[in-house]
């Protein structure tokens, strides 16, 4: 994403800036968890929603006993995020505020809609349960990326390579079936997305102070930092659903 993704260039390093004592990067911060806040909620919603009436779960899952998948729909609907986060990068260097806007919104009701899967394969006890260890696990993250006075560049970086080796080990998963291979996916996604937040929260604080007094670019900054986190928040949780999620 260009200006604001998580290679957003650095020009004042982590440990010379008491960013915690800010007014101006709080109030900045406050309106990011607030966004991401409400994303959560309205992918609930949508969670509930998708996974509860049958016409709609109809148009997008197919259920046969405890087995769960996509219909046609459901698989455009899932994989249509991808699609517009590769269209947004390259046409970041243009986006304006309403438009992060929409982009934020869009991936969020999608995302939200596609995880009627969760709520049908997993009872709703253990998914309210695990939904509130990774609100606090998040809590806890994103306060140390906030605080912390050492530079997280270079462990992210390390982070976002683990991150693409995860995603092609999910793709031979697919066609190789092996469980260890899916406990250690599952294992490494964990620890993977537990450090983007600290470091996508700490880059948010870099961002903060890039883009200075612009208005448009700080209100882009807010919605694709929301969109980082809240990405952060999804994987984390549905990563701790295979330890701690109980299947139907």
């Amino acid at each position: 994403m260009n200006d604001f993704n998580r290679d957003y260039a650095r020009t004042i390093p982590a440990d010379r800036v008491d960013m915690s004592v800010d007014a101006g990067l709080r109030s900045f911060m406050l309106g990011v968890y607030n966004k991401v806040a409400l994303g959560l909620l309205l992918s609930a919603a949508l969670a509930w929603t998708t996974s509860s009436f049958p016409p709609v779960r109809d148009l997008l899952f197919q259920v046969n006993g405890n087995r769960v998948g996509y219909t046609l729909l459901g698989m455009v609907i899932a994989f249509a995020p991808l699609g517009i986060l590769l269209f947004s990068s390259f046409v970041m260097k243009s986006i304006n505020p309403r438009t992060a806007g929409v982009i934020y919104w869009s991936i969020v009701s999608l995302i939200g809609a596609s995880l009627g899967t969760v709520v049908l394969m997993y009872t709703g006890g253990s998914v309210a349960s695990t939904f509130l260890i990774t609100a606090t696990a998040f809590g806890a993250l994103s306060l140390f990326g906030y605080t912390t006075k050492k530079d997280l560049t270079g462990f992210g970086s390390f982070l976002i390579i683990g991150l693409v080796g995860l995603i092609l080990a999910s793709i031979v998963s697919i066609f190789l079936p092996s469980g260890p291979l899916v406990f250690a996916i599952n294992a490494i996604g964990v620890l993977i997305f537990a450090g983007l937040i600290a470091y996508d929260t700490q880059n948010l604080k870099m961002t903060y102070y890039q883009v200075g007094g612009d208005a448009a670019a700080k209100s882009v900054a807010t919605n694709y930092g929301a969109l980082n986190l809240y990405l952060d928040f999804i994987n984390l949780f549905r990563f701790l659903l295979f330890f701690l999620g109980d299947r139907r």
